[in-house]
């Protein structure tokens, strides 16, 4: 009984171990300002605090995304974001490269990501806290 009594701690240990609940989580955010002539202006800029990248995530989670859109922009971008997500746990970040146009009110942004694409942020506010964040 005793032994009956060791193996299922053991199994439920196990079990408890291989548990696959790994959210992915946005680790670092490196942001460049593009001037006029498609230049680099000014230092890269790297974002890594986690209520600054929560703040980020959470502004980009209000933009409309239409996959499978191929965009052609009339200017260079303003600025240039590399978004370095941990997917798997024990394995390296994946990076995500966002081209984004800051245009008054709304902001387009094309993304590297296959799911997400050509997409549009018309939320002001978020709009103005994404430029403030990523360009000053």
């Amino acid at each position: 009984m005793r032994n009956l009594s060791v193996i299922l701690g053991l199994l439920l240990f196990l079990l408890a171990g291989c548990n696959n609940n790994f959210q992915p989580e946005l680790t670092r955010i490196d942001a460049q300002k593009i001037s006029f002539d498609g230049t680099k202006n000014g230092e890269e800029r790297i974002i890594a605090d986690k209520q600054s990248l929560q703040a980020i995530e959470q502004a980009m989670s209000k933009v409309t995304w239409e996959p499978n859109t191929k965009a052609d922009m009339a200017r260079r971008e303003d600025a240039i974001a590399t978004f370095f997500v941990q997917e798997e746990k024990n394995m390296p970040e994946r990076l995500y490269e966002y081209r984004i146009w800051f245009e008054g009110e709304t902001a387009t942004i094309i993304s590297s990501k296959e799911n997400e694409g050509y997409g549009r942020l018309v939320a002001k506010d978020q709009v103005h806290f994404l430029e403030a964040e990523l360009l000053d």
